[in-house]
């Protein structure tokens, strides 16, 4: 996940020197575009059930995935 603190963002300000945009490396944007995808993604997920660990590994096992 990125960290606020890795950005390097550069300003955009009007005549009286207010932030209005800012511009950051594409790695970094598709970096947080990543991160907000993943965050969506468990929000949308947050009330589907659970198994356990171990009903896990079993059902992967089964598959024939691990």
């Amino acid at each position: 996940m990125t960290k606020i603190q890795d950005l390097n963002p550069e300003y955009i300000t009007d005549k009286k020197g207010r932030k209005k945009s800012v511009v950051i490396p594409i790695e970094e944007f598709e970096e947080l575009l990543e991160d907000i995808e993943d965050l969506v993604t468990a929000a949308e997920r947050k009330d589907e059930p659970t198994i356990s660990h171990k009903d896990l590994l079993d059902e992967l096992k089964k598959d024939d995935l691990i």
